[in-house]
């Protein structure tokens, strides 16, 4: 079954929703732990009774809840509505770039003040859906996130994913790591388009207005941005419950932190061929591969002999139909990595080597 993602769009809740929301926030509260036969095992082996542990567990959901939540905001920019989450002391926020849009000046507003703080952008980097946007008035004890290391992520660790779902600021919800390594393409529709690798796939509810959010682990840290859920077509484009992403913490540290040292993104770290395409059909109308319209004077596919009107249909081991495929095929790769490309030229197939360039 064919999926396609995109990134969350805001919307307005409507009144007549308030009473659902009360209905199910009440679903949604935590029962008081009943004593049962059964019993489970702590970390050292010890075995105890099965209340116990989910009162542990339970104190550990609400402990990182006040560690981790003061640190997540709402943003406003017009009608668009989204999540950030506080990147240092010196007021900075990171978010996703399809939550600023165009805008230049944004709402803020923190998890412990009703009262709306003004920001400006410093700079929006859509090929990986991030921006950051700076407080003007940084207020008293504004707490910043802390950010875990990608690679310690394992799938089946409990997450909790923060931020401000239809418009409930603060609002917290729960899942595991589904999977890691993912590589997503955002749809235009609410998203930037962009092709996202090693994203953190998770069954925590991801709702219009989480996106710039906070995914964060029972430590404390935030390991993802949550930016995407995955739609169905075959549901009419409805999203597909519990499959949402986040943008590992590894690339929010390393766009993030550029921004907010030079203004902008100076080493973006993804591979690129260097070439301006198009997707092609082929005789039965389907997607045939990318056709070359113009290639950048010096870069990796002119290097490579690659010209206009060349139809890639292979980069490395894997088969190129769109120029969706093409981007996903190059997300996982590093610039000045080695790669073999596929091209028909006249009719003949050619296939060369290529040292990738930086996007």
């Amino acid at each position: 079954m064919d999926v396609f993602f995109r990134g969350p769009r805001p919307v307005v809740l409507l009144v007549a929703l308030v009473g659902c929301v009360a209905v199910l926030s009440g679903c949604h509260g935590v029962a008081e732990p009943q004593a049962t036969a059964g019993t489970s095992k702590d970390p050292v082996g010890a075995r105890r009774p099965a209340a116990a542990s989910a009162n542990d567990l339970q104190s550990d959901y609400m402990r990182v809840i006040k560690e981790a939540l003061p640190s997540v905001v709402q943003i406003q920019s017009g009608n668009q509505l989204g999540s950030g989450v506080v990147y240092d002391d010196k007021g900075h926020i990171v978010t996703n770039a399809h939550v600023v849009g165009t805008g230049k000046t944004f709402s803020v507003t923190t998890a412990n003040s009703e009262t709306s703080l003004t920001a400006t952008l410093v700079s929006s980097y859509p090929d990986q859906d991030l921006a950051v946007v700076k407080l003007g008035k940084v207020p008293h004890g504004l707490k910043a996130a802390t950010f875990g290391e990608s690679g310690k992520v394992e799938v089946g660790q409990i997450v909790l994913a923060m931020g401000s779902p239809l418009g409930l600021s603060s609002s917290v919800t729960q899942g595991i790591v589904s999977a890691t390594g993912r590589t997503v393409s955002e749809g235009s529709d609410g998203g930037t388009g962009a092709t996202i690798a090693g994203m953190v796939q998770t069954s925590a509810a991801i709702n219009p207005g989480n996106s710039g959010g906070a995914l964060v682990n029972l430590n404390g840290q935030v390991i993802g941005i949550p930016t995407l859920a995955a739609a169905d077509p075959q549901l009419g484009g409805s999203a597909a419950p519990g499959i949402g992403f986040a943008i590992p913490a590894s690339t929010v540290k390393t766009i993030a932190g550029q921004i907010v040292r030079y203004g902008k993104v100076v080493n973006s770290g993804r591979a690129a061929l260097d070439i301006t395409g198009r997707t092609v059909v082929g005789m039965d109308y389907e997607p045939a591969g990318v056709a070359v319209v113009d290639v950048k004077a010096g870069g990796a596919a002119a290097r490579a002999g690659i010209r206009s009107g060349d139809i890639i249909t292979k980069v490395g081991g894997q088969d190129i139909t769109t120029i969706t495929s093409l981007s996903e095929a190059l997300a996982a790769d590093r610039p000045g990595q080695r790669t073999t490309v596929t091209f028909s030229r006249d009719g003949s197939q050619k296939t060369v080597d290529v040292t990738l360039g930086e996007q």
